[in-house]
């Protein structure tokens, strides 16, 4: 009788915290937009997984949500970056229309992939999406943070540090979620 009692206080302990688990990541990493996410990541050839990573780093999944700074919905974009973006890319471009998840995430994934391209780097493009082009650019410059020019050793803005941090740790997470 005590063996099974403490098997059953085992079983209900492990069925517990695997509860609590998926609670946790399922706040922490929430699963919304997934279909619009992998759309749109294939179209840009993109890791879809990082796409969800910077949204939930940027907004938490808000699709309404407004920085003090300005910048609007998922993937927390200004909206004179997003209107320059929709003209890069021929898209008919109002800022009600940042509100909406999917364009916002196309957007979003569009300059992601802009940036990427104009490092050639996948770091220094996420980077460049918190800090903007003009500090990685003068960062890469500079033999305190970059030996090369092409790669950083160190980012200066503890801000962008943390931001590039988070964004990895949501990478790892997600990478297994969109498979």
């Amino acid at each position: 009788m005590k063996n099974f009692c403490s098997c059953f206080i085992l079983i209900c302990f492990i069925i517990i915290s695997m509860f609590l688990i998926g609670c946790f990541n399922s706040y922490f990493y929430p699963m919304k937009y997934k279909e619009e996410i992998i759309e749109i990541s294939k179209k840009y050839s993109i890791d879809s997984a990082l796409v969800a990573s910077i949204i939930n780093v940027e907004s938490s999944y808000d699709k309404d949500v407004v920085s003090n700074k300005g910048a609007v919905g998922l993937m927390q974009l200004l909206p004179s970056t997003a209107e320059w973006i929709a003209q890069y890319n021929k898209f008919d471009f109002s800022e009600e229309k940042l509100f909406q998840p999917y364009f916002n995430i196309e957007l979003g994934t569009c300059y992601l992939k802009y940036l990427i391209n104009i490092f050639d780097d996948e770091k220094n493009g996420i980077c460049a999406y918190n800090a903007g082009i003009g500090n990685v650019q003068k960062w890469l410059m500079n033999k305190e943070y970059s030996d090369d020019g092409l790669h950083l050793k160190e980012i200066p803005f503890e801000e962008t540090d943390n931001y590039l941090n988070r964004v990895y740790k949501n990478y790892y997470y997600y990478k297994n979620r969109y498979k």
